[in-house]
């Protein structure tokens, strides 16, 4: 049950035209854009975004084989974009494209996660389940982890039995996911280096760009040298772990061990303590 490509060939062709011109702005204009866009200038949102349309091309390729067409990876990597866009603080000192990365990549990971339990759920599940999580959302719920299945059914009007088989399923899409990450050719491991690293990334972007070089001056030289290509800290656009590796002439899996290392050891009370004091002064 593929997800029908809401563009052809020869709209994407266009796109491609359309867009070729598109150029990253100067950080002054980004920070300008950003002011309206606080103020509710939706042109501003939409000028930033534009700038920044063919990054997003460029990563949402590197996803392809992954369950989605191009086209659809586009689509749901320039609604990270645009999300960016509306959450971007210019008063931290990055570049927007350094903190719209993450945004962008985690658009194109919920799509292809979403496509790949579609896949392997019946269509009268996916809908319950989808009625699930609605209902969940409505009561309070963050996840389907503690639901009263009782509670669930009366709601929904279905059977105890059927809500509780349905998330068992969608349970077991879960753990199918988790056990392809062995699989060096498998969708999610394909993403997992580069799409979720969502509390690692919270310790870079969310800080200040001098406290975070202060931060990282006590890292050993090659780590932090990772994690500033990573993140695109050096003025330049963020790297991907299979680039990092080819440009350091490492594997993707070692350069992925020395960003964990890095980050684990950024995660430490001392150097969090520091990136906190800048949050606190702020």
């Amino acid at each position: 049950m593929a997800t029908a490509s809401v563009w052809d060939s020869e709209v994407l062709d266009i796109y491609f035209q359309d867009i070729s011109g598109a150029v990253p702005l100067p950080s002054e204009e980004e920070v300008r854009l950003a002011k309206l866009i606080h103020q509710g200038h939706e042109g501003a949102r939409n000028e930033l975004v534009s700038a920044n349309l063919r990054f997003v091309v460029r990563v949402a390729s590197e996803y392809q084989n992954c369950g989605l067409p191009l086209e659809d990876l586009i689509s749901a990597g320039n609604v990270g974009l645009i999300q960016a866009a509306e959450r971007f603080d210019e008063e931290r000192g990055f570049k927007f494209i350094t903190y719209a990365h993450w945004w962008i990549r985690q658009g194109i990971y919920n799509a292809i996660t979403l496509e790949s339990r579609l896949v392997r759920l019946p269509a009268n599940r996916v809908k319950l389940l989808n009625s699930i999580n609605k209902l969940l959302k409505q009561l309070g719920f963050a996840n389907v982890t503690n639901p009263s299945s009782d509670l669930i059914a009366q709601k929904l009007g279905v059977s105890v039995e059927m809500v509780e088989d349905t998330l068992m399923r969608a349970q077991d899409v879960c753990s199918l996911d988790a056990d392809a990450s062995d699989d060096d050719h498998a969708p999610i491991n394909v993403l997992s280096d580069d799409a979720q690293d969502s509390p690692d990334a919270g310790v870079i972007e969310g800080s200040d760009r001098r406290l975070i070089e202060r931060v990282l001056n006590t890292l050993e030289e090659r780590e932090a040298h990772v994690l500033r290509l990573h993140f695109g800290l050096e003025g330049q656009e963020p790297r991907t772990l299979a680039r990092i590796g080819k440009a350091l002439g490492l594997t993707k899996e070692r350069v992925r061990q020395i960003k964990e290392k890095a980050l684990s050891k950024l995660r430490h009370p001392r150097r969090r303590s520091r990136l906190d004091e800048v949050r606190d002064a702020k």
